[in-house]
């Protein structure tokens, strides 16, 4: 009889609280939203079996010592999984349109003023009773609205590692959700005029200038900002490896194989910080909410900056590129593309829209490297 008391204490069931069973939904929530809503499946999925995982009642697997605990100490403890998905992503970046049209940097800047507005926004609910953000942890938050997960992956584990979790989810979530949040925004500042512009083609780009390209983005920031040198660098230097033609096993397994392995370690990392203790807070509602603001108005930020673009250039640009300025690489150019063939049947938008794309990518690391340097 003492067996079988002590088998059945040892069960799951006799050990799970209310948390745990929330959590638990959150997690069956985001795999439905990889699995059956295609929204983020690479990370999204991971990230909802690690938030299952870690809450498993008695198991341990996120507490020191267990699987998920070590995973999440080795790759975002250190920064090192966020470092590693950018050298990939630079593998996989062709920075032709950006090199054909630089003005572009404009817009990729423009977007990441919902950075810096919503760290002011975090601020501003230490007046919510229930909610307190530090300098370091609205610094944080406000990173959600460069639309860049490894990036709010990186900044959130120097500044704010217990609340990763929420923002990592945050930051993922509202990726996926860009054919969704973006074209009302880009619809309500826009005429249907603006829409149907149609910009020139983009002249080619030669293999020189796509080597030369990614030295010098590292050479300024070594000199400018080299806070931002760990994301910048490693970009730069998967972009390298891409365009030198030298080291091609070496960039496709960058793109590839590497990326994959990360990507899974990455996901399962973050789904260990959605423990009910950490995750069901206050805290995690006013993240929530910010980073729809921030990335709302990262996006409005880049179609105001394109349109005023298009008032002082000769070249006709079309304002709905500027959306394209938030990170979230292809995805946010593709968007773009669709509304302007909305508009325009005749009107492909795609590759001028992946040259702010690009630039947001920079930029949100760029906002990284600054709040890094001001608060870290």
């Amino acid at each position: 009889m003492d067996a079988l008391n002590t088998l059945i204490a040892s069960t799951g069931i006799m050990h799970f609280t209310v948390g745990q069973v929330v959590m638990m939904l959150v997690g069956f929530l985001l795999l439905y939203l990889a699995i059956v809503r295609g929204f983020e499946p690479l990370l999204l999925l991971p990230i909802g079996f690690g938030a299952i995982l870690t809450n498993i009642p008695l198991a341990g697997m996120g507490e020191p010592g267990g699987l998920l605990y070590m995973i999440y100490e080795v790759g975002i403890g250190t920064g090192f999984f966020p470092l590693l998905i950018f050298m990939g992503v630079g593998a996989m970046t062709d920075f032709s349109a950006l090199i054909a049209n630089p003005r572009m940097l404009f817009l990729g800047a423009a977007a990441q003023f919902g950075i810096f507005a919503t760290l002011f926004g975090a601020i501003a609910l230490n007046w919510v009773p229930g909610l307190s953000f530090t300098l370091q942890e609205a610094s944080a938050i406000a990173i959600i609205g460069g639309a860049d997960g490894p990036t709010a992956i990186f900044l959130a584990s120097k500044l704010a590692p217990d609340l990763l979790g929420a923002i990592a989810v945050a930051a993922y979530s509202y990726m996926a959700l860009v054919p969704i949040i973006q074209p009302p925004i880009m619809k309500a500042l826009t005429t249907k005029a603006e829409r149907e512009v149609q910009m020139t083609q983009l002249r080619p780009v030669g293999k020189r200038e796509k080597i030369i390209f990614p030295l010098m983005l590292v050479f300024l920031t070594i000199l400018l900002l080299p806070t931002a040198a760990p994301l910048i660098g490693m970009f730069c230097l998967g972009n390298l490896m891409r365009e030198s033609g030298v080291v091609e096993r070496l960039s496709k397994t960058a793109q590839n194989e590497l990326i994959n392995i990360v990507t899974i370690f990455l996901g399962l990392a973050v789904g260990s910080r959605l423990s009910a203790d950490k995750f069901l807070t206050a805290q995690t509602l006013g993240i929530l909410i910010l980073g729809m603001v921030a990335f709302a108005i990262g996006t409005a930020a880049g179609v105001l900056m394109a349109k005023l673009m298009a008032k002082l250039s000769k070249q006709p640009i079309n304002p709905l590129i500027g959306a394209a300025g938030v990170s979230a690489v292809p995805m946010a150019a593709r968007v773009v593309n669709k509304v302007g063939l909305q508009a325009n049947p005749h009107n492909f938008l795609l590759m001028h829209a992946m040259g702010p794309n690009v630039a947001g990518v920079i930029g949100s690391a760029v906002a990284a490297g600054i709040l890094l340097a001001l608060v870290g």
